[in-house]
């Protein structure tokens, strides 16, 4: 159990001993990476979103820098939509807690004071191992992208073993690699309006599939039901959107683009996509229609199927 959810991993075809060893060896880096990334328990990344809160540069662990320029590129290239640096928002939404966040939300005023400080991973200078911002309001949570980090940290770690078959599945986010003795790896992708599944898809690998979803984390307050997939442009959950799927070889572009995507919704989601560079990806609105690119739509069985389903070509106009 670790990053909130439970880790599964099969492999086919590796000894006993072989799966026993890296059985061991991926706990052991996972637990690292869960205590060292924790966005509000002691940790090299409270540490630092200590310092920068104060004003005040540190010297941090080599793994925060490079999800730091992760989050920084991939910030860009989905022009803000996908933001690690909005800690303090998800923070006053109650989801940087243990418990589920419970109502009401936060106030209008509250959310407004967050957008005019306009916290920013570009907000970021590193010099080595020394990170400074030039924002205080920064704060980080690595929360939209670390699962998808460890996943394929631990998918190249079987891999330098010699174990070539096996997925890695972090709570129906994973990674695939060859088959699943003579035929491929068979997944299911949640369906959010009930939490069975949607449909399913065959993936060899060099895969990775990685869905965001407004069921996940929630809570009800009043009439209304607030997820914790926040729109960094507006400071509330993002709308119109149930959940978004990318299936894509890099699992940390993967798990960032289905978050990116799904704040981005059914207007703007093609666009965001293109920028990002992934072109497998399934979006299911709050209308229950389903958007699809051509390659995902020809490898999807249906379980459950939406009330319609529309083949969105990614053409190459910006």
């Amino acid at each position: 159990f670790v990053f909130g959810t439970i880790v599964e991993l099969k492999l086919w075809g590796a000894s006993k001993e072989a799966a026993d060893d890296a059985f061991a060896e991926i706990q052991h880096m996972f637990q690292g990476m869960h205590r060292d990334w924790h966005a509000w328990r002691r940790g090299h990344l409270q540490d630092l979103n200590e310092a920068i809160a104060e004003n005040r540069a540190i010297r941090t662990d080599p793994s925060i820098l490079e999800l730091i320029r992760l989050g920084q590129h991939l910030e860009r290239i989905s022009h803000g939509l996908f933001n690690p640096a909005i800690g303090n928002l998800l923070n006053i939404w109650g989801f940087q807690q243990d418990e589920a966040a419970q109502g009401p939300p936060p106030s209008a005023q509250s959310i407004q004071r967050w957008l005019s400080s306009s916290p920013s991973t570009l907000d970021l200078q590193l010099e080595g191992l020394v990170v400074h911002s030039v924002n205080p309001a920064v704060r980080l949570d690595f929360g939209g992208f670390a699962k998808g980090y460890s996943v394929g940290a631990a998918a190249q770690l079987l891999e330098t073993q010699g174990i070539n078959d096996f997925i890695v599945n972090a709570g129906g986010d994973l990674c695939v690699r060859g088959k699943h003795g003579q035929r491929p790896w068979r997944i299911g992708i949640r369906d959010p309006r009930d939490g069975g599944v949607l449909a399913s898809i065959e993936l060899t690998g060099p895969a990775c599939a990685f869905t965001s979803g407004d069921d996940q984390r929630y809570f009800k307050f009043g009439d209304k039901r607030y997820h914790h997939i926040l729109d960094p442009g507006t400071g509330y959950p993002a709308q119109r959107t149930r959940s978004v799927t990318v299936v894509n070889a890099d699992p940390v572009l993967a798990d960032a683009a289905a978050t990116a995507l799904f704040v981005a919704g059914p207007a703007r989601w093609e666009k965001i996509a293109r920028s990002m560079g992934v072109d497998e990806v399934l979006l299911l609105d709050d209308a229950d229609v389903a958007y699809v690119t051509p390659d995902l739509a020809r490898q999807l069985s249906y379980v459950q199927k939406p009330a319609k389903v529309i083949v969105v070509p990614l053409s190459n106009a910006p």
